[in-house]
């Protein structure tokens, strides 16, 4: 049987962590799993409510100190990650983890490399107004200098082949590791699937992180790995499968 490993950035949420990690061990994956959580080195208990829960779950808790972001985070799980395809969770009601099966499902039937999870193909979800187009913004910025059509760049629910995405020499800390990773499956020749998602946004009042700043980071971001960092600077071409290079 497949194997998944499940990447679950945390950083200070610790009023619904414990709910949240329930509501994900509940839901139900056609693969075998393994759960990495990475404690963003949190100000409040989230890291104690992580090893709690472990006790009764059995998934991995890493620790990551100091505070690096949320994309030095996903780095360190992919690192540990061992499962056949890898995909990131952030921890938190956004994402809908019932969606996931029918994205794996063209990694596991041999038809993908990467599955993108879109919140804006055929969905009826209302979105708030600003965060909408400044996704949308990014997003068609990101398909013009990428040379590749998705409607969602800056999604969750991304799962990868994890021989494509071990390959990669990724280097973001924060949110900018959305962009790197678009970026750098556009440099090869990879067989990328994008399916609707679920999709419910929580304010900033309920724990929401990422901010304007990082809107304008993005900017530099798409410029930096789409247009200024090579193949060779992105990927480590004796670890990629052979028909994914150009």
């Amino acid at each position: 049987m497949p194997k998944l490993s499940i990447i679950v950035p945390v950083f200070n949420e610790e009023p619904r962590l414990a709910e949240c990690i329930d509501m994900l061990m509940r839901s139900r994956y056609p693969v075998e799993r393994e759960w990495i959580f990475v404690d963003d080195c949190s100000s409040d208990a989230s890291l104690r409510v992580l090893h709690e829960c472990a006790k009764r779950h059995g998934f991995v808790v890493i620790e990551q100190k100091p505070n690096k972001g949320k994309g030095a985070a996903v780095i360190l799980g992919i690192e540990r990650a061992s499962g056949d395809f890898i995909m990131i969770q952030d921890a938190d009601f956004e994402y809908d983890p019932n969606d996931v099966p029918a994205l794996l499902a063209p990694l596991i039937e041999g038809k993908a490399d990467v599955v993108y999870g879109s919140r804006f193909k055929n969905s009826l979800q209302v979105h708030r107004t600003y965060h909408y187009f400044v996704n949308r913004f990014l997003t068609m910025m990101s398909n013009l200098l990428s040379g590749i059509y998705v409607t969602d760049m800056e999604t969750c629910y991304k799962i990868f082949r994890s021989d494509v995405l071990k390959a990669m020499k990724l280097r973001s800390r924060r949110f900018g590791i959305e962009i790197e990773l678009t970026a750098y499956i556009a440099k090869i020749r990879a067989r990328i699937f994008e399916l609707p998602i679920s999709y419910f946004p929580r304010t900033y009042l309920q724990g929401k992180k990422i901010s304007w700043k990082d809107g304008l980071a993005a900017l530099f971001h798409l410029v930096r790995f789409n247009l200024m960092t090579s193949v060779d600077e992105a990927f480590d071409r004796t670890r990629l499968p052979t028909e994914a290079l150009k």
